[in-house]
C-alpha cells in the first residue's frame, strides 16, 4: 500500500501467487483491473471475486501470462528463482514492481527457514536491473519478527528524448 501511489491511474495489476486475492481486492477498490495467478483452486475461487484469476502452477509449468504486460506487478510472501525475470518482464513501460518477501537471517527467527526461500542479500536489486529503484529495504522487522527486502521498481516509460521520467514522491515538499 504504501508505494501505490507510483501506479498510474486505471493501471492493470499482477498479483503474483494471489492466495485468497487480498491484494487484489485493495487495487481493484481503487479502480484497477486485476489479475491474479495462482496454483491453488479454493484461492483462486476466491480471488476470482476481484478480478481475472488464472489457475496455474508457474513452478513446475509454464508462464501462464507470457508477453502480457502489466502497469503493476504485486509479489509478496513467495519466491520461485525460476521465475523472477518472468515477473519483472511482466511490467510494463512506466509500470511498477512491488515485491516483499523473507530474507536470509529469517531462519533464525521462524519459517520460511530453507535458503531456498529466502532472498540472500541484494538479490532482489540484482533481479530488478534495468528498472529504476525507488525504494528498497532489506532488513528486520519486528512485529512479527522476520527477516524482509522490500522493493519499489519502475520499468522507464517510453517518453520524449531530454525529458526525465516523472514518479510522484510522498511526504512534504522540499524546500
Amino acid at each position: 500500500m504504501r508505494w501505490s501511489h507510483l501506479l498510474a491511474p486505471g493501471a492493470a495489476v499482477l498479483d503474483v501467487a494471489c492466495g485468497a486475492g487480498r491484494h487484489m481486492r485493495w487495487f481493484a477498490e481503487r479502480g484497477h483491473p486485476v489479475t491474479g495467478v495462482d496454483r491453488s483452486p479454493e484461492a483462486i475461487a476466491s480471488a476470482a471475486e476481484f478480478g481475472q484469476a488464472v489457475l496455474a502452477d508457474i513452478e513446475s509449468g509454464p508462464w501462464p501470462l507470457g508477453g502480457r504486460v502489466f502497469g503493476a506487478v504485486i509479489v509478496t510472501n513467495y519466491l520461485w528463482r525460476p521465475r523472477l525475470p518472468d515477473i519483472v518482464a511482466a511490467v510494463a513501460p512506466g509500470g511498477v514492481l512491488l515485491y516483499e518477501t523473507f530474507a536470509a537471517g529469517n531462519e533464525t527467527v521462524g519459517k520460511p527457514s530453507r535458503p531456498d526461500f529466502l532472498l540472500q542479500p541484494g538479490e532482489l536489486l540484482g533481479a530488478c536491473a534495468g528498472l529504476r529503484v525507488v525504494a528498497y529495504e532489506d532488513g528486520f522487522l519486528a512485529q512479527p519478527e522476520r527477516f524482509m527486502q522490500r522493493i519499489a521498481a519502475v520499468r522507464p516509460a517510453i517518453h520524449s528524448p531530454g525529458t526525465p521520467p516523472r514518479h510522484p514522491l510522498r511526504g512534504p515538499a522540499a524546500s
